[in-house]
C-alpha cells in the first residue's frame, strides 16, 4: 500500500478496462487520479468508485485525438492539483476491421494512427511539458502491444501504430532523461476487457494470439500492476523499457 502516496496521476481512457483497473489501483496505492476519458458516464463512474473508497479523483471529458482537449485536460489537472507526477497514455485499441496491409481499409489505418499513436503523442506533448515546467521529474507510461513485438497476421494498421508508440517511447526516454522524466511502456497481450472479449468472438487473429499465452487470458489488474511499478519510485532507474504482460506469448 501507499506506493504512490502523494503523487498525482493522469490516466487517459480511464473509464473502462485496463484504464479503470489502473485508476482504481493507483488510488488504492495513495495517488490522486485524474481520469481523461471520452465517455462521460464511464469516466464519472470510475471517479465515483475511487471517491467511494475514500480516494481523490477528477474526471475531465477528453478525446485524446484532439490536441485542444488533451491540452485542456493537462491544464485542468495542473490547475486543480498544482502538478502531476504520472501520465499513463492508456487510451487506444484495435478492431475487427483491421487486416493485412493489402486488404485493410485505408480509413482503418488512419483511425488506428489517430487514436493509438497521435493520442499518445499528444498526451506526451502536453504531459511532459507540464512535468518540465514543474521541475520535479516524473513518469510517462505508454500503452503499446505485444503485436508491436512479434510478427502476426491481420493487424497491420494496429501493429504499425503500436510499433510507433514503442519507438517513440525509447526516443523520448533519451530526450527527457535530463529532466529526470522516465518514459516506459506496457505491452499487454489478450486481456479480459469488454472490448477484447468482444473481439475474441469477431476476430480470429486475437483468438489465435490467446492460444500462445501460457497462462491464458490476462486479467486487467495484472496489466495495472505493471503500470503501477512504472508509476512508482521503484522504477526510478528504469526508462525506455517495454514491459510485456503477455503470459509468455512473445517467447512461446
Amino acid at each position: 500500500m501507499n506506493r504512490l502516496e502523494g503523487k498525482v496521476a493522469l490516466i487517459t481512457g480511464g473509464g473502462a478496462g485496463i484504464g479503470r483497473e489502473s485508476a482504481l489501483l493507483f488510488a488504492r496505492e495513495g495517488a490522486t487520479v485524474v481520469i481523461a476519458e471520452r465517455d462521460t458516464e464511464a469516466g464519472q463512474e470510475t471517479v465515483s468508485q475511487i471517491r467511494g473508497a475514500g480516494g481523490e479523483a477528477l474526471f475531465i471529458q477528453t478525446d485524446v485525438t484532439e490536441a485542444t482537449e488533451v491540452e485542456r485536460a493537462v491544464a485542468a489537472a495542473v490547475e486543480r492539483y498544482g502538478r502531476f507526477d504520472v501520465i499513463y497514455n492508456n487510451a487506444g485499441g484495435s478492431s475487427a476491421r483491421d487486416a493485412r496491409v493489402t486488404d485493410a481499409p485505408i480509413e482503418e489505418f488512419w483511425a488506428k494512427i489517430k487514436v493509438d499513436l497521435f493520442g499518445t503523442w499528444l498526451g506526451c506533448r502536453y504531459g511532459i511539458q507540464a512535468m518540465m515546467d514543474a521541475g520535479n521529474g516524473g513518469s510517462v507510461i505508454n500503452c503499446t502491444s505485444i503485436f508491436a513485438l512479434i510478427g502476426t497476421h491481420g493487424k497491420d494498421a494496429y501493429t504499425a501504430a503500436k510499433g510507433a508508440v514503442s519507438a517513440l517511447t525509447r526516443s523520448m526516454a533519451v530526450e527527457y532523461a535530463q529532466y529526470k522524466i522516465r518514459v516506459n511502456a506496457v505491452a499487454p497481450g489478450a486481456t479480459a476487457t469488454a472490448r477484447v472479449l468482444k473481439l475474441l468472438q469477431e476476430d480470429n487473429v486475437t483468438s489465435k494470439s490467446l492460444d500462445g499465452q501460457l497462462f491464458g487470458i490476462i486479467k486487467p489488474e495484472d496489466v495495472a500492476y505493471a503500470a503501477l511499478y512504472l508509476a512508482s519510485d521503484e522504477s526510478k532507474s528504469t526508462t525506455g523499457h517495454i514491459l510485456s504482460v503477455d503470459g509468455g506469448l512473445t517467447i512461446s
